[in-house]
């Protein structure tokens, strides 16, 4: 079987935006929503993409599956436990809404790695990219668990399940300038994006 026909694509799009002021995956770059280029991208690659959001209406425009948080006010760790539990598949590729320049390569290269774990998350000279990640369903209890105890840093159910972290010195060819893990939180990274954008 192909990668595409055993993986879900899930775009994990529930945050408030409160730094931004604006709806983040709806920022235009390159002329396109992130949103839309994500989408495009997770198309090409995976039979099942879902889109989790609290704002179902805004994202009618997709062919897709739209699943709302099933926790409340979980933050992040709920939105991954959402996508895991209506994936179709055992394991789902997992972003954040407001990543613009994902690299299929990269993506493929983490799901290659799957065989025996349940995480397969890299690690940057910044640390670990929860939000750029392989998840199997075994991680959907120690995730429920985690929210119950009131706990919402991704990576703390970890220790939990059979992880695999993958070092950039075996990507970073795939991504030398780790742009795959840029994501905008405020206006001036927006800003910051629009001009280099400009410069190209």
């Amino acid at each position: 079987m192909t990668i595409k026909k055993t993986i879900t694509g899930v775009i994990l799009s529930g945050g408030k935006s409160t730094r931004m002021g604006r709806n983040k995956p709806f920022l235009e770059i390159e002329g396109l929503p992130i949103i839309k280029r994500t989408y495009a991208l997770f198309e090409g690659i995976f039979d099942e993409v879902i889109i989790v959001t609290n704002q179902e209406e805004l994202y009618s425009m997709f062919n897709t599956k739209i699943s709302k948080d099933l926790f409340a006010d979980a933050g992040v760790a709920g939105g991954l436990y959402t996508g895991l539990f209506f994936s179709s598949f055992q394991h789902s590729f997992c972003v954040g809404s407001d990543m613009p320049f994902l690299k299929e390569p990269l993506i493929e290269y983490l799901i290659r790695n799957i065989e025996g774990y349940d995480v397969v998350v890299p690690k940057t000279k910044d640390g670990l990219q929860p939000l750029h990640a392989v998840y199997s369903k075994n991680c959907i209890e120690p995730i429920r668990k985690m929210i119950n105890d009131r706990r919402y840093r991704i990576i703390d159910f970890y220790k939990y399940v059979r992880t695999k972290i993958i070092d950039e010195v075996e990507f970073i060819s795939l991504d030398p300038l780790r742009e795959s893990f840029v994501n905008i939180n405020t206006p001036e990274e927006f800003l910051n994006i629009k001009q280099r954008e400009h410069h190209l």
